[in-house]
């Protein structure tokens, strides 16, 4: 099982004949590769496992999984909040 995180593609280049991107994870910027979705434009979403782009995904799809993954922060938070110290 792997685990994929959706991001925002802000910037497109050409590495060593390697097409790359920028890519916008809820404010963390990293660059990744996007070879295997030569299609992808700037604006368009993508589907993220260790720095490789794997699949396209719609605006409306990759806000949902953002949302979830937040709540799922969150929940760690509260958690560690109530934890004795």
């Amino acid at each position: 099982m792997c685990l994929s995180i959706p991001g925002r593609v802000l910037e497109i280049t050409e590495e060593d004949g390697f097409k790359m991107g920028k890519i916008d994870f809820s404010g963390i910027i990293k660059k990744v590769c996007l070879q295997y979705i030569p299609d992808i434009r700037v604006g368009e979403y993508a589907l993220v496992h260790v720095g490789f782009a794997i699949s396209k995904v719609d605006e409306k799809e990759a806000a949902k999984t953002l949302k979830l993954l937040k709540e799922l922060e969150d929940m760690g938070n509260e958690s560690k909040e109530d934890s004795p110290s």
